[in-house]
């Protein structure tokens, strides 16, 4: 029998050629699917129809009163739950400002007099009042959901 070069050709060659057919119509197929589902751009509605509600940040207001004069130990959270620690003369305030959902209120008080309250105001609103007498008065406000 005679050695036919095609024959040899085709016979270290047929497992590549497979190959490529088989790519190139699989490679058709993803492309035709692409078109039918129309997933070229997948952000070509991303934010539509989603409205942007403009809302008042909430404001905070820390009071601390007592006798005029006095002085206070003060530590109270501010709305990133930071812990502040001041000494002041009373009465005093602070007023905070967040655009969070949500936010906890604490504020704890020493005096070093006999007498001394604290208030949380959140939007115009007392939300918590407390007040103590005694030698070195202290007292805390807290407001767990503001």
């Amino acid at each position: 029998m005679k050695n036919n070069p095609i024959g040899r050709g085709v016979k270290t060659l047929w497992i590549p050629l497979v190959l490529v057919v088989v790519l190139a119509v699989s490679g058709l197929v993803v492309y035709r699917l692409h078109g039918q589902f129309a997933s070229q751009d997948l952000n070509a509605n991303a934010g539509s129809g989603i409205e942007i509600v403009q809302f008042n940040p909430k404001v905070m207001v820390y009071d601390v009163y007592g006798s005029p004069g006095d002085t206070a130990l003060i530590s109270y959270f501010d709305p990133d739950a930071k812990v502040h620690t001041i000494t002041a003369s009373l009465p005093w305030s602070v007023t905070l400002s967040t655009t969070l959902p949500t936010v906890s209120a604490n504020l704890m008080a020493r005096a070093d007099g006999d007498q001394i309250g604290c208030r949380v105001t959140v939007n115009g609103i007392v939300r918590e009042e407390q007040s103590a007498n005694g030698i070195e008065a202290q007292t805390y406000c807290l407001v767990k959901s503001a």
